[in-house]
């Protein structure tokens, strides 16, 4: 199993931004996939982003031109870049990772969008 940390969740006001970050314990460029999913009170599990290892990007339509997902090799970290939040967004975001041999999941951390 890869260990993934996140953070960078918070409270932000509608049309503010936070970047999220996830940390594995080993290095992200030789994951398959990365990705984030989120979680609302009250509805299922969603796909908000994926990175692969060959850089094959994907986005859910709900955040296409507000969200970007990263990957800093160096740092075992993908990122996710979100701008213009709504309150829709309020959701606690997880991070996910896929190999040959194993599908990981972070603990999640909590993002609040609200005035």
């Amino acid at each position: 199993q890869v260990q993934l940390v996140e953070s960078g969740g918070g409270l932000v006001q509608p049309g503010g931004s936070l970047r999220l970050s996830c940390a594995a314990s080993e290095s992200v460029a030789g994951i398959n996939a990365m990705a984030w999913y989120r979680r609302a009170p009250g509805k299922q599990l969603e796909l908000v982003a994926l990175i692969t290892s060959r850089d094959s990007i994907n986005y859910a339509d709900f955040v296409k031109g507000r969200f970007t997902i990263s990957r800093i090799n160096a740092e075992n970290t993908v990122y996710l870049q979100m701008n213009d939040l709504k309150p829709e967004d309020t959701a606690v975001y997880l991070c996910n990772a896929v190999t040959v041999f194993s599908n990981s999941w972070g603990q999640g951390t909590q993002v609040t969008v609200s005035s």
